[in-house]
């Protein structure tokens, strides 16, 4: 089943390559949507995909690549997007 979820990931997630590392992950799990940064520090994504490749995803994003500080990762489901890959924003 196809699902699409909204993270938003706080901590020490902006100039450590949350976002890349999250494009990587993301393709490598097959989802489509995207990482950007909020003017307050955190890192929103959207997911979009099979829902346990989603899941795999939310649980990568609780600890993010080596260089990041993830204190907490809050996702919703949200309605179907159609996205055709996963950009950075």
């Amino acid at each position: 089943m196809n699902v699409s979820y909204l993270a938003h990931v706080h901590g020490k997630v902006q100039g450590v390559y949350f976002r890349a590392s999250s494009q990587q992950m993301a393709i490598e799990y097959g989802l489509s949507g995207y990482a950007r940064n909020l003017a307050d520090g955190d890192v929103e994504v959207l997911m979009c995909g099979e829902q346990q490749n989603v899941e795999r995803m939310i649980q990568w994003l609780n600890h993010g690549p080596d260089t990041a500080e993830v204190e907490k990762v809050d996702a919703k489901e949200v309605p179907w997007q159609d996205h055709n890959h996963f950009s950075i924003g």
